[in-house]
């Protein structure tokens, strides 16, 4: 198991990935499905301001960018605890066992998110978003939590 100061600081970098992937997978199918790129991030910003979010399809200090800090600090968040955990076999720098770590770890992300977590702190995008949409964000999510993690292992 990965020392909690190295997870934090691999953390830092595959969870900025995973948040600016996922972000990028939110906005282009929130476009899609909903005709707002911004309305899946601003519906993370219900943690602070309720209800109201969900209906904001337009960018906003007040959404977006509160929706964005929020699913950016829970992106590190995921990603400290995989790289703690799962770290010994990120060491490894198998680009197959990486992807498949990460995406089991965006599974138990997802997993938690919807199962485990109150309705209140749910993300909130699945106000916006299919369930196959999510699985593509998830997927995402994932993707950036091996990139990051192959970041950190590179040379």
């Amino acid at each position: 198991m990965e020392p909690w100061n190295t997870a934090l600081r691999r953390g830092l970098v595959g969870g900025t990935a995973a948040s600016l992937l996922s972000t990028a997978a939110l906005a282009a199918l929130g476009k899609r499905e909903s005709g707002s790129a911004y309305a899946p991030t601003n519906a993370v910003s219900h943690w602070i301001w309720g209800d109201q979010a969900f209906r904001q399809h337009t960018p906003s200090l007040r959404h977006t960018l509160s929706g964005y800090l929020i699913h950016h600090g829970c992106s590190v968040f995921w990603a400290a605890i995989f790289e703690r955990l799962c770290g010994g076999l990120l060491d490894r720098k198998e680009a197959p066992l990486t992807l498949g770590v990460a995406g089991s770890a965006a599974a138990v992300a997802c997993l938690v998110d919807y199962q485990c977590t109150p309705k209140r702190l749910q993300p909130g995008y699945e106000q916006h978003l299919s369930r196959p949409s999510l699985a593509l964000v998830y997927g995402g999510f994932g993707l950036g939590l091996a990139l990051g993690a192959m970041l950190c292992r590179r040379g």
